[in-house]
């Protein structure tokens, strides 16, 4: 069998059943599951399915996948969501961006708060749909095919016309020197309305997010209202962090 129709073959596989391991597509097509692991990656790298341990599952289904082969660092996040869960008021607004530790903390809201969430996360949103108190508002605008959350202008001036209670953001990095920064100059403009946008923001940061500076500014330390991390508040990795009067949890 050629390459082309052995990965017309696999995505075939994926499109019907949602989700394959590599051991069944290498006794299905009759190659090494090396062979497999090989077309997964490049199908994968294509955008025609998403690779995950053990196989792959298709685009579509990656918003429903979330267990640890998705979330890295999953119990640091779990920590982080618990946290940052206590901070959120029964009626309240929230704004809440992308990212892995959001959505481990949309998995995890209780279902007795009753709230209304706004979002340019397409797996937020759909996560929140599980909770029968939440009224979901998912922003529209371009979509980014690997991180699945909306850019561009639309989504700025959408959130332009929200007065939120709170914001709960993902952070990308944190330092002293430079505060909240990004890697996407588009999702640091964003950010910066969600900012705007907000009376109090809670940045959700990992502590390996720490001390480190990356090239779009989003917001100085002295901006930052609350930080949610995995560490213990006494703990001697933000030690510096406390000294410049932020507000850790």
């Amino acid at each position: 069998m050629k390459k082309k129709e052995r990965q017309q073959k696999i995505i075939d596989e994926v499109s019907i059943n949602r989700k394959v391991s590599s051991i069944i597509l290498s006794e299905k097509l009759n190659v090494s599951e090396d062979t497999i692991r090989r077309d997964i990656k490049q199908l994968d790298n294509r955008g025609l399915l998403t690779k995950v341990h053990g196989g792959a599952i298709s685009t579509i289904q990656k918003l429903y996948h979330y267990n640890e082969d998705v979330i890295y660092n999953r119990e640091s996040k779990i920590l982080i969501a618990q946290k940052a869960i206590t901070l959120i008021e029964d009626g309240s607004v929230i704004i809440m961006s992308g990212g892995t530790t959001n959505l481990m903390l949309a998995k995890l809201f209780p279902k007795n708060i009753k709230a209304t969430i706004y979002t340019y996360s397409l797996p937020i949103a759909m996560q929140l749909t599980e909770h029968p108190l939440i009224e979901t508002i998912f922003i529209g605008g371009k979509i980014h095919r690997n991180s699945m959350v909306t850019t561009g202008i639309d989504v700025i001036q959408y959130l332009s016309n929200i007065r939120a209670n709170i914001c709960f953001m993902g952070v990308s990095a944190l330092s002293i020197e430079q505060g909240i920064t990004d890697e996407g100059y588009e999702v640091s403009l964003i950010k910066k309305a969600m900012i705007n946008a907000s009376e109090h923001i809670v940045y959700l940061a990992t502590s390996n997010k720490l001390n480190s500076i990356l090239n779009y500014d989003v917001c100085s330390l002295k901006e930052i209202d609350t930080v949610v991390t995995d560490l213990d508040p006494e703990d001697p990795a933000i030690e510096n962090y406390k000294a410049a009067d932020l507000s850790l949890i």
